[in-house]
Order: structure tokens, then sequence, then C-alpha cells
């Protein structure tokens, strides 16, 4: 853990997409939540008003925050959470220990220059005394995040190590099999441990020596990295790395009361989602298919990610992404109150153009026009349109 970092604290989260039958029964009622989103969801300004209809072939799991949360209360989020210490245990080396001569047990190497990695990736834990990199450190923590809050279990069993250990230059080569099952413990076994992981989340080491599994942080392909911008969802603020993950069937999950209130996996009808996660969603829309989405997923993760602070403008409802022809230079995280009276933020027809238009508090539309780094998806939505400030509230 990074205990010297002034304003974030470091967390994960797990981008969950899992297929389903095609075809009229299932889609009547299993319409994924963002199955509508190649052109409705752009339309909704974040709150997803779903057909009934739909040629998406998979659910993405979103879970409804508690209204007593601290941050960003009622919102629909993507599991996850903190990092804890333990994630960063001298004690996984035992638990991969089959995997201790390839680097990171077996992950891909990430192609994008040191220098413009992320500092959630690129802070060297050994000198924070950890043996455990980011990259593996911060997929256990989206994988123990997400067992917490909706009892969804990504692990491997140690008598599928022998496949998981064919690599081609010392490279995992499991990172680009679509999983088929999410794991076979029975129910009970599986909220023992559970409840064990929410007291304490260094259990979660003690059930993979126990049960005799690896966390599956092959499955887990790098994805993006948020910040938290300040004061607009209380005083929290989190640097957060996503990752995704493609299940060919959609697991059973479980529904954790003390953090989440409701989990709705089909027949959404109105949602407020947390912007990275709207963000996110209007991406994955490019890609209808599973498949699809899972071979660029796969291809994709070596290319890296960008460090994204969205920075607010008081008294305009805009967030500017990285890449925004009026992004600063030198961003601090600060909302900026001496560019509201800016005359190019009116100028959506131009280019350079990377952002947020809030219409209320839990409305948006992306604007975005330019083209993304490391090979990424441009979002689907309305893009480029008119900001019409009489609708702000």
């Amino acid at each position: 853990m990074n205990t010297s970092l002034k304003h974030w604290k470091e967390a994960a989260t797990l981008i969950l997409a899992a297929g389903h039958r095609l075809g009229a029964d299932a889609l009547s009622s299993r319409t994924p939540q963002t199955a509508a989103a190649g052109s409705p969801l752009g339309s909704s300004h974040g709150r997803s008003h779903l057909p009934h209809k739909s040629c998406f072939d998979y659910d993405v799991l979103l879970l409804k925050r508690s209204s007593k949360s601290g941050f960003m209360p009622n919102a629909y989020v993507f599991p996850g959470g903190m990092v804890d210490s333990s994630d960063f245990s001298s004690e996984w080396l035992d638990i991969f220990k089959s995997f201790s001569e390839s680097p990171n047990f077996g992950l891909r190497s990430v192609k994008q220059p040191p220098e413009t990695r992320p500092p959630i990736f690129a802070t060297d834990r050994l000198k924070l005394g950890s043996p455990i990199s980011g990259e593996v450190a911060f997929r256990i923590c989206a994988l123990r995040e997400t067992f917490e809050e909706s009892g969804v279990l990504l692990v491997v069993s140690k008598s599928e190590e022998q496949s998981l250990l064919k690599s081609t230059g010392g490279r995992c080569a499991a990172d680009r099999v679509l999983p088929k099952k999410v794991n076979e413990l029975r129910s009970g076994e599986l909220t023992k441990w559970r409840t064990l992981v929410i007291q304490n989340p260094s259990n979660f080491i003690r059930m993979c020596r126990e049960l005799e599994v690896l966390p599956n942080i092959w499955a887990l392909h790098e994805w993006s990295n948020w910040l938290t911008p300040k004061g607009r969802y209380g005083v929290s603020r989190f640097d957060t790395a996503f990752f995704i993950c493609c299940l060919q069937e959609t697991p059973h999950a479980l529904q954790d009361e003390r953090e989440i209130v409701r989990f709705q996996s089909y027949q959404a009808r109105e949602l407020w989602i947390a912007p990275p996660q709207f963000y996110e969603l209007s991406r994955m829309c490019r890609f209808p298919l599973l498949n699809d989405l899972h071979d660029f997923a796969s291809r994709r993760a070596t290319e890296g990610c960008e460090h994204w602070l969205p920075v607010l403008i008081k008294e305009r409802f805009l967030s500017l992404l990285p890449g925004d022809k009026l992004y600063p230079s030198d961003c601090s995280g600060e909302a900026k109150e001496d560019m509201s009276t800016d005359s190019h933020l009116d100028d959506t027809q131009d280019s350079g153009l990377h952002r947020m238009v809030f219409s209320d508090s839990h409305s948006l539309t992306l604007q975005v026009n330019i083209t993304p780094k490391y090979n990424h998806l441009v979002p689907v939505g309305e893009q480029a349109l008119p900001h019409d400030s009489n609708s702000q509230t």
C-alpha cells in the first residue's frame, strides 16, 4: 500500500461481463443493464432506459450502493473497493509459488513506457516493503472486493495450474482464454468464506490456501485508471485501477446487504450510473458480442492506460478529461473556478473535446471527438452536442 499519497486512496474495481443465451425468451427476462447502450445509453444522459430487445449477448454486473454510503450513495457501480495491506502481503508468494519464475506470476508485460505509466502501476512496491507488484496486488484487490460485495468468486483450482503454466516466452497463456466457470464450491462454503473475508480481508489469503485455489488474476485485463475529483462525491477520493473480465456464463451472485442494497441483473428501467462507469459502459457498447469484447480487451491490455483525473468546472456542470483542449496542463485535481466564463466551453463543434456535461447532479452526456491513447475505444453516445445551460438544476 502507498500510504504517502496526499489526496487519494488506492483502489481497484472489476468490470465483469458475463454471457447469456440469445433469443426472444431469454431477452424478455434477461435484458442486460447495458444492452441498450448502443444508442439509448448515449441519449439517456446517464440513466439507462432499456428497450425490450437487444443484440447484446452479455450482461454487466452493476451493484447499487446504499443510500447511507459515504461515497456515491444510490449510484450503480462496478464491484470494487480500497486496496488492503493483505493484497500486497508476501504470503501471496507461497500461494503463487508455481509461477515464481515468471515476472508478475505470468501476467503479460505492458508496452507502455514506464515514465507514462499511471503511478498506481508504476510505483516501485519493493521500496514500500512489498514483493508484490501493483499489477498483481490490484487484481487481487478487485477479485477480493468482487467476492465481498457480490459473492462472485473468480479462482483457479490447483488442478488447473499445469494448463496455466503453459506459456510462450515466460508469458502465461491463460489470459486469452474466455473462462467458462467461476468456481465449483458449494453455496454454504462460499457464504462462510465470504463472511470471513468481509470481517478481515487477510482471510482471502487463508481461503485460497485452505481451498487450494488461486485468484484468477490472468482473467483480469487492464482497462483504465480513474481518479476522484475534489469535492463532488464527498471527502473520499480514490485512485482506482479498472480491470475487465469476460465470462462465458452468468455467475450466481449473492447480495451484500451491508454495502449493496439491491442487485439488478435484468429488467432495469432507470439507473443512476456513476460517471466513470457510464463512460466505460459507453466504450463497451462498441462490442455487442462478448467474444469480440474479450478479444479486444485481451489484445489492448498490453498497451497500458491513461491516468484520468476529471477536472470540474464550477457553475458550468462540466467535467474535463485529459485530451480536451481546455484540460489544464498542470492539473492538481482542484475544481477550476476561473474557467466558468470561458466562451470556448460552449464551442462544442470544435475539435479537441473530451468532456462530460451534466444536465443535473445525476445526468450526463459525453462529448468526445478525440482519438483515444493506447488503442482504446471512443465511447458510444451523443458526441459534441450543444450544451443547454437552461437545463441545469
